[in-house]
């Protein structure tokens, strides 16, 4: 469904290396307070979600004896949750305004995790795993049309490869870190205790989202007054 307008204008073969686009897009995305806010949050939630997903699955299907089909049933549930919250992400922005949404949603992503770290054995804790990771992905769908958008809005079409690139690389890059750091400390404390340091950790992260007066709604046009 993507319109002519909406591509990127072709690149030029003899331009810059790739990491010359990668400073590039770092470098732009570092002088945009906006991006650079979104840039930070994004990267790290990423990060420290990603992190925790291996240790999870060795917490459920080798700690707490869960079968194959329930683990997947587990998650196939809780991304349903994706599909809604895309779906109702503009209608809220309509409602609410972006930066309203934005922010809620962006602070119950970084919440809910933490109630990972009431995962136990039996249906009960799988009930509560597909709870958490539900509203997770809920929120994460209402989130991302809004910051992927904004971070376009803001970015000219001819910084637009660049400055996805940089963000593209730079969230890879992280998770692959904190995967494994945080191995090397579910090795040491268990799994269950770094999935819970994982969900602390993201309690701080939506302090780095934009800001109201970076990210201020249009104001509707007054009406006119006729004068006799």
């Amino acid at each position: 469904r993507i319109r002519s307008g909406d591509t990127v204008a072709p690149r030029d073969p003899a331009g810059a290396s790739r990491v010359a686009d990668l400073g590039a897009g770092w470098r732009f995305v570092r002088r945009d307070p906006v991006l650079w806010r979104l840039f930070l949050n994004s990267v790290l939630v990423g990060g420290l979600i990603m992190a925790t997903a291996p240790l999870l699955a060795v917490l459920l299907l080798d700690g707490y004896r869960v079968a194959a089909w329930q683990y997947g049933l587990v998650f196939g549930v809780s991304a349903l949750g994706g599909v809604l919250g895309a779906r109702l992400s503009p209608r809220l922005v309509r409602r609410y305004g972006r930066h309203r949404v934005m922010t809620v949603s962006g602070w119950l992503r970084s919440s809910v995790p933490l109630g990972l770290a009431f995962t136990h054995p039996g249906t009960s804790g799988l009930l509560t795993v597909i709870a958490v990771e539900w509203v997770l992905i809920t929120c994460m769908g209402v989130f991302n049309p809004i910051y992927a958008t904004e971070r376009l809005r803001r970015t000219p079409q001819a910084h637009t490869a660049q400055v996805l690139t940089a963000w593209s690389v730079t969230g890879r890059l992280t998770q692959a870190a904190l995967m494994t750091v945080w191995g090397v400390l579910a090795t040491v404390v268990g799994p269950l205790a770094a999935i819970t340091v994982s969900g602390v950790l993201l309690l701080g992260t939506p302090l780095l989202l934009p800001t109201r007066r970076h990210t201020r709604d249009p104001e509707p046009a007054r009406p006119a007054v006729a004068v006799s």
